[in-house]
């Protein structure tokens, strides 16, 4: 049974940082691409980042590019994102997703609030 479990969220002031982790377990971790979504309130979600199974492809959306980084350790089957100079803007629920078997699995989600 897939599960992916996220942790690290909090509230944070403006131009702090924030590491959220996505522990993954029930699959091949090391085999799939792992993806960073984000759903602020009244808002679409959205993808922040992508990181490909060796990590050798990372791909961001323009609002975090240079801020965030994601990365993963396909030792402890666990992805990252590192946030640095957060805005108020990134206030969202952040979520990790695998595509599996043709299914598409979300993790429940953890929230940053960016907010003096």
């Amino acid at each position: 049974q897939v599960q992916l479990v996220e942790s690290g969220g909090g509230l944070v002031q403006p131009g702090g940082s924030l590491r959220l982790s996505c522990a993954a377990s029930g699959f091949m971790f090391s085999r799939y691409t792992m993806t960073w979504y984000r759903q602020a309130p009244g808002k679409e979600r959205e993808l922040v980042a992508s990181i490909s199974t060796l990590s050798k492809v990372r791909n961001y959306a323009d609002s975090v590019k240079g801020r965030f980084i994601i990365s993963r350790d396909n030792i402890k089957n666990t992805m990252y994102l590192q946030m640095a100079s957060l805005k108020p803007e990134d206030t969202a629920v952040y979520m990790c997703y695998v595509k599996q078997s043709g299914l598409d699995y979300w993790g429940q989600g953890t929230r940053v609030t960016v907010s003096t």
